[in-house]
C-alpha cells in the first residue's frame, strides 16, 4: 500500500440533527342524531364510506346480519388493525413526505425556504470563502506480475504511489510530479540543498531560498514535531524506504473549480536524503503528495486557513489509461447517491479505518460470523488484502465456481491462478462464471451500506491466459485482521475522504467529466450524515 508511514517525526494534532418527521392526518367521525357516524363532506366521501362499510361488515354475524347501531363501539387496537390499513397508512405518509419534498425543493409552496438556500449557495461569503481545487491523476507504469508474486511486500506495499499528479511550486512556478498517497501526511519534493541521496527525478530538484526555510519557532513546526531547535522531517514507509529533509514554505499553484490558477502558501518537505526503493521509483516523479489528516497534510493545511473544507477525493476510471482526477474541497462530491461510512484513524499509523460487518462472495460469507474486521482504503496499493480466513474461503469459492477451471500452480503471476478448458483473452470471457464480492458495513434505516466489487475487478488474466485473483493473503504483509482495498477495486468509483465528519463515501462513476455540484444537497448531507440515498 503506497506510503503508509511507520514513523513520522512530527506527530500532529489531530449534533447530529435528525429530520423532522411528518405527522399523519387524523379523520374524526362524530355521531349524528341517530347514533350513526357522520362524515364531513369531501371528495373522499366514497373512500371513507367504503372504510366504514368494511368495519361494519367485519362485525356481521354468521347469517350475514349487521350488528345493531347500539353495539357499534370503539374496538381495541389489535382488533381494528389490518395489513390493508397499515399499507394505506404507510402509503399516505410516503405521499405526504413526497409532497413536502416537492414543496421545498421544486420551487413551489415553500418558495421562501428554497430561495433562502439558493441565496446561500450563490453568496460565496456564506462559505467563508471556501472553494475547491482540481488536479489531474496519471497512472504510473506497473510492475510485472512476476515481481508481485516473487516479492510480495516490495512489489505491492511500497512507498511509491500508483498514480501521480502535477503541481507547480515556487515563484516563478515550476512543475513537479508527485506520487499521490492517501496513507501519509507529509508532502515533499526532492531538494538540492545540496542533496545527499536523491533519485534522478522527472524534473530538476527544487532549490529553496534561505527565506523558504521554516524556523523551529513556527507554530506549524511546533505542532508536527517535538524538536525545539530545528524544523525537519524523517518519514519511514512500510517497505523500509525513507525520506529525510527540512520543512520549507513556498507557493503552490492549484487550479480552482473555475479553472483559475491560484497561489496558496504551503509548508512541505524539502527531501535531501532518500533511501530504499524510493531511489528507483522516483525516476518518473519528484516526490510525494501526502493526503493524510494530520496538521501537516495538504488538505488540513488548506482547511485550517478556511481555503477548502477538509475534504478531498479521487475518481479513477476502470481503464487505467483513461482520465482520472483528484479534488481538494467538497464541490465535486455528488449531491445524491453517495454511500458514507464512519472512519477512525489508527493511533500509531494515522491510517483511516472503517469497521466491516461481513464480506460475501455472492451469498457465501467469507469472514467469521460476528467477527468485526477493519477496512483500509488505499489508492496506493495495486492489490487487495484479506485476512487469512476470508482469503482461504474466497480461494475455495473460486475453485468450486465451475468445473471448467483448475488451479495452475505453475503460473507465478499471482499467488492463485486457474487454467480454463477454453481459450481466455480477457476477463470478459470468464466473468459470468464468478460472483461479485460484497463488503457490508452495517445497516441504517433498513438499508445495507455495501461496497460492491465485480468479478472483472478482482480477477485478471496472466500472460499464460490463466485467470488470476487480485486478492492476497494479508498475513504476507502482517495484516491478518484488516482488509486493504487497493486501487484496482477503487476504479470506476468516486471516493471521498471527509476529515470534517470522519467518514469515507463512494459512488459509481465514469470519472470522465468532473463537474461542480450544487452545495445545497451537500448541506443536507451534513445534516443527514451517513445516509444511503
Amino acid at each position: 500500500m503506497a506510503a503508509r508511514p511507520v514513523r513520522e517525526e512530527g506527530g500532529g494534532d489531530h449534533q447530529q440533527q435528525h429530520p423532522r418527521r411528518p405527522f399523519g392526518a387524523v379523520l374524526i367521525t362524530v355521531p349524528d342524531g341517530t347514533g350513526s357516524p357522520s362524515l364531513p363532506a369531501s371528495s373522499s366521501d366514497g373512500v371513507a364510506a367504503a372504510l366504514l362499510g368494511r368495519a361494519g361488515a367485519a362485525g356481521a354475524d354468521d347469517d350475514g346480519a349487521l350488528l345493531e347501531a347500539e353495539d357499534e363501539r370503539p374496538r381495541p387496537w389489535g382488533e381494528s388493525f389490518s395489513p390493508w390499513r397499515a399499507a394505506v397508512a404507510v402509503f399516505a405518509l410516503a405521499a405526504l413526505a413526497a409532497a413536502g419534498y416537492v414543496c421545498l425543493y421544486a420551487g413551489g409552496g415553500a418558495g421562501a425556504a428554497w430561495r433562502l438556500l439558493e441565496a446561500r449557495e450563490e453568496e460565496g461569503e456564506d462559505r467563508g470563502g471556501r472553494r475547491s481545487f482540481l488536479l489531474p491523476l496519471y497512472p504510473k507504469p506497473r510492475r510485472g506480475g512476476g515481481a508481485a508474486a516473487g516479492n510480495l511486500t516490495a512489489a505491492t506495499s511500497t512507498s511509491t504511489g500508483l498514480y501521480y499528479t502535477t503541481v507547480s511550486i515556487g515563484n516563478p512556478p515550476r512543475d513537479y510530479f508527485l506520487d499521490v498517497d492517501t496513507g501519509s501526511d507529509i508532502t515533499w519534493v526532492q531538494c538540492d540543498t545540496p542533496c545527499r541521496s536523491c533519485a534522478k527525478g522527472a524534473h530538476p530538484s527544487y532549490k529553496p531560498e534561505q527565506s523558504n526555510i521554516v524556523p523551529a519557532s513556527d507554530p506549524l513546526c511546533d505542532r508536527v514535531q517535538r524538536n525545539p531547535n530545528e524544523c525537519n522531517y524523517d518519514i519511514n514507509y512500510a517497505d523500509r524506504s525513507s525520506s529525510m529533509g527540512a520543512y520549507v514554505r513556498d507557493n503552490m499553484q492549484l487550479i480552482s473549480e473555475d479553472s483559475e490558477r491560484e497561489n496558496v502558501d504551503i509548508v512541505f518537505g524539502c527531501g535531501y536524503d532518500q533511501r530504499g526503493i524510493l531511489l528507483d521509483t522516483l525516476e518518473n516523479t519528484d516526490g510525494m503528495l501526502g493526503l493524510g489528516s494530520r496538521a501537516i497534510s495538504l488538505p488540513t493545511q488548506l482547511a485550517s486557513r478556511g481555503i477548502i473544507s477538509n475534504v478531498f477525493g479521487h475518481c479513477m476510471t476502470t481503464d487505467p489509461s483513461g482520465g482520472c482526477y483528484l479534488f481538494l474541497g467538497d464541490d465535486y462530491i455528488p449531491r445524491w447517491g453517495m454511500t458514507w461510512v464512519p472512519v477512525r484513524n489508527g493511533p500509531a499509523d494515522n491510517i483511516r479505518r472503517s469497521q466491516l460487518q461481513q464480506v460475501n462472495h455472492g451469498d457465501q460469507q467469507l469472514n467469521v460470523q460476528g467477527k468485526l474486521t477493519q477496512v483500509i482504503f488505499d489508492s496506493g496499493s495495486t492489490y487487495t488484502y484479506f485476512p487469512h480466513e476470508a482469503y482461504a474461503n474466497l480461494v475455495a469459492a473460486l475453485k468450486g465456481a465451475s468445473p471448467r477451471f483448475v488451479q495452475d500452480d505453475s503460473d507465478n503471476t499471482l499467488p492463485f491462478c486457474m487454467k480454463a478448458d477454453f481459450s481466455v483473452r480477457s476477463v470478459d470471457d470468464v466473468k459470468h462464471f464468478f460472483k461479485p464480492l460484497t463488503l457490508q458495513f452495517g445497516k441504517r434505516f433498513f438499508f445495507s451500506r455495501t461496497f460492491n466489487i465485480r468479478p472483472e475487478d478482482y480477477l485478471t488474466i496472466s500472460d499464460k491466459g490463466n485467470v488470476c485473483l487480485r486478492v492476497f493473503d494479508g498475513t504476507a504483509i502482517g495484516y491478518d485482521s484488516v482488509i486493504i482495498i487497493g486501487d484496482a477495486f477503487l476504479r470506476g468509483k468516486l471516493i471521498a475522504y471527509d476529515n470534517d465528519e470522519n467518514q469515507i463515501g463512494w459512488i459509481d462513476s465514469g470519472c470522465s467529466d468532473p463537474s461542480k455540484q450544487s452545495r445545497i444537497p451537500l448541506f443536507l448531507r451534513r445534516v443527514l450524515r451517513n445516509q444511503l440515498l
